[in-house]
């Protein structure tokens, strides 16, 4: 397997951790012009003022607390001419079956969007699943940032057993996946802009 290609054994391990730890940091999952082409969305996406302040909640109670969390969003559309988001479909599709071959999640869809959390911002600890509904079963963030340094800050914090957590630095091509019903996170403020790809897979209402 080249630097540049999502291969079988990358979504093997990906599986095995998810099967073993309920998580998984994957660096290199997405080759790098995908990358960069789903970077240069987001931000040309950024500039046109189509990124609209996150909400929290859901239905009625949907609303905008900047306090909570302070990322910008885009949604994925189900279907798409673009390139770099063809590669990541096509990637996460593999994972998909791969997942639901191996630990029978029942994954059925994904649904994730671009996001940017401006220097300074995060997301309070929170889970994935919502209290009255299961549909989200597998969290995923992909990173699309450039020459992240660890001195940036802006890492995820899955929160594990006990007090005991770890942080995914969110350096580009790196996936973090993990078993949305199980882990508490939160985002972390960076001394710059941070730029991913999160969403989640869903089973069959």
């Amino acid at each position: 397997m080249t630097d540049d290609v999502v291969g079988s054994g990358t979504i093997a391990r990906v599986v095995d951790m998810i099967a073993t730890q309920g998580y998984a940091v994957a660096a290199n999952f997405l080759d790098r012009a995908s990358v960069a082409a789903l970077r240069a969305n987001t931000l040309r996406f950024e500039r046109a003022g189509s990124l609209l302040p996150a909400a929290v909640g859901r239905g009625a109670d949907r609303i905008a607390r900047t306090d909570i969390r302070g990322d910008r969003i885009r949604w994925l559309e189900e279907t798409t001419a673009d390139a770099g988001e063809r590669s990541l479909r096509d990637a996460l599709e593999a994972l998909r079956l791969a997942v639901n071959r191996e630990l029978q999640l029942g994954l059925f869809e994904f649904e994730g969007h671009y996001a940017i959390y401006p220097a300074g911002a995060g997301y309070a600890r929170h889970l994935d699943r919502f209290r009255d509904g299961n549909a989200r079963v597998l969290s995923i963030v992909l990173y699309l940032n450039d020459r992240w340094r660890h001195e940036d800050g802006g890492m995820l914090r899955l929160h594990l057993t006990g007090a005991r957590s770890i942080d995914a630095i969110p350096r580009g091509r790196t996936l973090v996946a993990f078993l949305s019903d199980r882990f508490a996170h939160e985002v972390l403020p960076a001394t710059r802009e941070r730029l991913s790809i999160a969403g989640w897979f869903r089973c069959r209402a």
